[in-house]
């Protein structure tokens, strides 16, 4: 007698494994959200306080709705929770900056959008700038550190997009310098933000801060520019130069 086909998803065990799979699946997303539920407190009780000041597991706790115990299921110590914390800071941060790195406008309105944007966030958020900065990873790879490095990529593709499209010659060292100079720049103005932030007065003013910092940046591109045979106008917006330099090249 003809035996019947033996059903993969219809048995006792099967089902058991399904509901498992269910209710695993439910409880990564409960602890997902409680996880976020604590940030979320942790970034508002910083954000409550003067830059700098102390703050404790048990405000964010209170601020969570929930106890120390609870809050420590979800990160291992303190200095975990203080990672995270600052991961999703940086990340706040990044998400305000990336889309500023475009190539529309003139290079000096590229640069001041990017330095503009910020300078207005770390005005906006001074505690938690401050808690950002604080980097106690032993090789210096912390939460800022790694925000930076995401913009600086974001940088160099732009610049390389633009050399590309403008078809300027480079020699290979050159060409492999670009990466850790523009690193190096975009570091620096970071640097002279966060110095700034830092100063019991911040003068000269933000306005001014970002205008000389464009500036700044702006005379650096230019010079090198001019070493690879480029002429940048500062009034003149990139794509009417990329589609010169298209032109040119007919």
């Amino acid at each position: 007698m003809p035996t019947s086909p033996v059903r993969s998803d219809g048995g006792p065990a099967a089902r058991q494994a399904g509901r498992q799979d269910g209710r695993q699946a439910r409880w990564d997303r409960h602890n997902q959200e409680r996880r976020q539920q604590i940030l979320d407190a942790a970034i508002a009780v910083v954000e409550a306080h003067e830059p700098g000041a102390e703050v404790h597991v048990q405000q964010i706790a209170e601020r969570a709705g929930l106890s120390r115990t609870v809050v420590y299921r979800h990160f291992s110590d303190r200095a975990d929770l203080d990672r995270a914390v600052q991961t999703a800071i940086v990340d706040d941060l990044s998400g305000e900056l990336l889309p500023a790195v475009t190539l529309d406008g003139t290079i000096p309105q590229i640069i001041e959008r990017i330095v503009s944007t910020y300078v207005s966030w770390a005005v906006a958020h001074p505690a938690l700038h401050r808690l950002a900065e604080q980097d106690s990873s032993a090789d210096g790879t912390g939460p800022l550190q790694q925000g930076i490095e995401r913009i600086a990529h974001q940088v160099v593709e732009l610049i390389s997009t633009a050399v590309e499209l403008l078809g300027v010659e480079m020699s290979q060292d050159e060409s492999d310098a670009v990466d850790p100079l523009v690193f190096g720049l975009v570091g620096a103005v970071f640097s002279a933000v966060r110095r700034w932030m830092a100063r019991p007065e911040r003068t000269p003013s933000a306005p001014v801060l970002v205008s000389l910092v464009t500036d700044s940046v702006w005379f650096i591109l230019d010079g090198h520019a001019r070493s690879l045979g480029l002429s940048l106008h500062r009034d003149q917006p990139v794509e009417e130069l990329l589609a010169a330099a298209a032109g040119g090249r007919e």
